[in-house]
């Protein structure tokens, strides 16, 4: 067997500030920590935390008057902010810098007057933040057919933002249908989807005529992850959204010599080397590691986590 590591993989620069965000805050005041919603899309990182005492809460009624709350790289709502201020809950706030760009858009093109078009998927933490920014200016489409059914006109100011983590091809779909059908609607100055997302589905898209099974390494409610295995889907290959080792099926690789392995941009590192062991050993697995494009991008702690570092 040969396994082909793609690379980039795993986490990008917003999960990278989140998690050690809250590692920092673990550091500081111990147990007793709460985050609103999961830190990130990830079973592992989740029970990590959660075995170092961290609360992960679906509702701010859950937190203690006064405790330590950090919101997740995904982004929330106004209306979770004031609702932290009136707990007088101490928020460190971890949202990914590229979902708060869409947030400032959002805004932006609701103070002017803009039907927000927001492209992204029903349900996901970051579309239910993004879309508290601005309710009444926002409509969510998640296809081509979607848009079919808009009630805009022509003539109407209309605007388009996306979700970060979305398919660059099912993006691409939707916005186009967008374009074609209302020629007047604007774009923001640089495209929401994160260079991450970018990154790893092009790397994968490269590699996977190379391959004779995709893993991709990556929790069941990651997007980004999700869209990393329909690729492999897309190609007619067998394709697997795992989130480690003990999720490996022997029958899988029984006609399979060549796997290509990648991991969503929430999924961490050890989660990959786990399941490249298993398969060296029980495979004779020799490994090659392809390197595509090379990740720079990093972002600074927060500022309300420094805040609070100057209280202890």
């Amino acid at each position: 067997m040969e396994i082909i590591l793609a690379n980039p993989r795993g986490f990008c620069a917003g999960v990278n500030m989140a998690i050690t965000c809250l590692e920092e805050a673990v550091r500081l005041f111990g147990s007793g920590i709460y985050v609103y919603h999961e830190i990130v899309h990830n079973q592992y990182v989740v029970n990590r935390f959660t075995k170092e005492g961290v609360s992960f809460v679906n509702d701010l009624k859950e937190v203690p008057e006064g405790s330590i709350l950090l919101f997740s790289a995904h982004g929330v709502s106004p209306e979770i902010r004031s609702l932290a201020k009136e707990r007088r809950l101490k928020s460190i706030d971890a949202t990914c810098p590229l979902v708060t760009k869409v947030h400032l858009e959002a805004l932006k093109y609701a103070r002017e007057n803009y039907n927000i078009i927001l492209v992204g998927h029903e349900g996901h933490d970051e579309v239910i933040g993004t879309m508290g920014e601005a309710p009444e200016s926002i409509t969510l489409v998640e296809t081509a057919e979607d848009v079919e059914k808009l009630p805009f006109t022509t003539e109407e100011r209309l605007a388009y933002l996306t979700q970060t983590t979305l398919s660059v091809q099912e993006a691409t779909e939707v916005i186009t249908a967008l374009k074609n059908r209302y020629p007047q609607i604007v774009s923001p100055p640089k495209e929401d989807i994160c260079y991450a997302t970018t990154n790893r589905q092009d790397a994968v898209h490269q590699l996977v005529t190379q391959a004779d099974i995709l893993l991709v390494l990556g929790s069941q409610n990651s997007s980004n992850s999700q869209r990393l295995k329909e690729i492999g889907s897309t190609h007619g290959i067998p394709a697997y959204l795992i989130d480690g080792e003990a999720d490996l099926k022997d029958e899988w690789f029984k006609d399979s010599s060549r796997v290509l392995i990648t991991a969503g941009a929430s999924a961490p590192e050890v989660v990959v080397q786990d399941c490249v062991e298993h398969l060296r050993k029980k495979f004779n697995a020799q490994i090659k590691e392809v390197t595509l494009q090379e990740e720079k991008v990093q972002f600074p702690l927060p500022k309300s986590l420094r805040v609070l570092q100057n209280t202890i």
